[in-house]
């Protein structure tokens, strides 16, 4: 089989002892575009839940949870559609080109007021990401597929999810900044300029990446796009409208919301594409895909803790933890922007119950009150601030804790495995994944001490506990998430590669939509360990079925790659 380029003829460079220039100009360009996603879930919770006086919208935590959630599955669904364009037709410089621009109009179209400026920004975000993110992925495996580069993928693949970190690390400080002293337009509109940025690195570096941006001509036995068009976006669609209006059928919605089954019904031909992907392959590729399609099915529950940072673990953090802070610590936060001011002096807020639900008129709308922030509904009266203020750490620089943990975790980790491989006690790449899906369940564990120490009604919970369970968690993520990039590269058909980087984004899909999903369900459940619970036996039970699969895959693995 032959590779033909996208574009112009590429000369490969000389094989050297280091890494390719290329992963680094994809390093850059995936931190900037990770600084622009992550400064818009970190705060997009937040902004949706806020009084419609303070320039929010005032949404219920069940609705901003339901509208959080769709936004994550349908941003990660995209990239099936964009990974096939561009294996097809666009190649994928041209893909990411064009998702990074469609990203930063979205980010700069959120900066403007309106439902509908809202919901068309998320949608132009959705298409974006579907192009730019699972292509760039590509392009780096392309790369790092020459025979003198692939011992050194899984490095590489480390090595650019740290970008992903560092993006993801520092924009939390930007949105806090931004959104405290200018408002909610101006954090978001921060997100698009970072998003040019990435662009800007791309472009002007694209001739050092161009000899990853190649496509394989579609085989005999590949479906085509009019038949991909007609078995699964129409079924996908048709399923979605089935779903929405289900209630109407069987009186409520099957899981929760109408967008919530539309979603699930969507799913449903896509997930049958990936099995018919599997089923109708070649003896070569079969036990490759059969591999990763077991390993997309078990990570599900691994992706669905993870998104807990943008539905539970952000609610936690606003309303139950104790983010007030020494006077030192404060002085040091402050030209950070760190600082998110409260009083209990009355202003307009959000009417909420004893336990923090919000109150709503016949309609379905918040009711907003003059009264003092929420915060002070759960804090002890002698800890109320004389001064009628309050300075307290802004409640998205908690979702800074999980990257900035990878960056300081992910030298330890590597170090650690090193050291045992020297030794010949390295475990095989499956067992990673299992003990990463393992260590995430560990971090609803902690959870569930928090919940039980303290009667978050009427008393606040350490941030202690909330910082450890992203510390924990990001040991897990180490293991897994640039772990399956990794596999994706390896185990996927050449000519499919970036179509399963799409199943892989789809794992993530469906587990936004499940966090989501929970979130819901928040105020229902008044003992907040029963909450966590699920999420831990759930992991605990993935962990086992890991375990059992896992000499299976590794031996596919060392099948295709000769390493475990």
């Amino acid at each position: 089989m032959t590779e033909t380029a996208v574009e112009q003829p590429v000369i490969a460079p000389k094989p050297n002892s280091g890494h390719h220039k290329g992963l680094y100009v994809l390093f850059f360009t995936e931190m900037w575009e990770r600084f622009g996603y992550y400064l818009m879930i970190g705060i997009f919770f937040l902004y949706l839940i806020d009084p419609t006086a303070n320039g929010g919208k005032g949404f219920t935590n069940g609705h901003a949870s339901d509208l959080v959630g769709t936004y994550i599955a349908l941003v990660y669904l995209s990239p099936f559609i964009g990974g096939l364009m561009a294996d097809r037709y666009l190649g994928y410089r041209k893909a990411v080109i064009l998702g990074g621009s469609l990203l930063a109009a979205g980010y700069f179209g959120l900066a403007f007021p309106g439902e509908m400026a809202m919901y068309i920004s998320l949608t132009l975000i959705i298409i974006g990401n579907g192009f730019f993110k699972p292509n760039i992925g590509t392009i780096l495996g392309n790369i790092y597929n020459r025979e003198d580069l692939k011992p050194k993928k899984d490095i590489a693949y480390n090595i650019f999810y740290m970008g992903v970190n560092i993006g993801a690390f520092i924009c939390n400080f930007v949105a806090a900044y931004l959104r405290n002293s200018l408002g909610w337009g101006y954090a978001f509109a921060a997100a698009g300029v970072g998003m040019l940025i990435g662009l800007f690195i791309f472009i002007s570096k694209s001739k050092v990446i161009a000899e990853g941006d190649i496509r394989k001509p579609v085989q005999k036995d590949d479906m085509p796009m009019s038949k991909i068009l007609g078995l699964v976006l129409l079924p996908a669609f048709l399923a979605a409208v089935l779903g929405y209006f289900m209630q109407n059928f069987i009186g409520h919605p099957l899981f929760g919301t109408p967008s919530i089954d539309a979603f699930m019904f969507a799913c449903v031909p896509i997930i049958i594409f990936y099995i018919r992907l599997y089923t109708t392959a070649n003896k070569e590729d079969k036990r490759g895909l059969g591999a990763l399609l077991a390993f997309f099915t078990v990570a599900i529950v691994f992706w669905v803790i993870y998104n807990q940072n943008s539905t539970g673990l952000t609610i936690w953090a606003d309303q139950y933890t104790d983010r007030s802070m020494s006077e030192s610590v404060e002085k040091v936060a402050k030209p950070m922007g760190m600082l998110q001011t409260v009083t209990t002096d009355p202003h307009p807020v959000t009417q909420i119950d004893a336990q923090f639900r919000a109150v709503t008129d016949g309609k379905g709308n918040t009711i907003t009150v003059q009264g003092p922030d929420p915060y002070f509904q759960n804090l002890p009266k002698d800890k109320w601030p004389a001064s009628g203020q309050m300075k307290l750490i802004s409640t998205e620089i908690f979702q800074s804790a999980n990257p900035g943990f990878i960056v300081i975790f992910t030298l330890l980790v590597l170090g650690f495995f090193a050291w045992l491989a020297k030794r010949g006690k390295e475990p095989t790449t499956p067992v990673k994944v299992a003990m990463g899906i393992f260590i995430a369940g560990l971090s609803s564990l902690l959870m569930i001490f928090a919940a039980s120490m303290t009667n978050v009604y009427v008393d606040k919970s350490s941030m202690a506990f909330l910082v450890g369970t992203y510390a924990i968690f990001t040991v897990g993520e180490i293991l897994v998430s640039p772990i399956g990039l990794s596999m994706v590269s390896k185990l996927s058909p050449p000519r499919l590669t970036a179509l399963m980087m799409g199943g892989w984004y789809l794992v993530n899909s469906i587990a936004g939509k499940v966090a989501g999903m929970m979130g819901t369900f928040w105020d229902s459940f008044t003992d907040k360990k029963i909450y966590f619970m699920i999420l831990t036996v759930a992991a605990a039970i993935a962990f086992v079925v890991m375990m059992m699969i896992s000499k299976w895959i590794a031996g596919v693995v060392k099948e295709k790659t000769g390493a475990y």
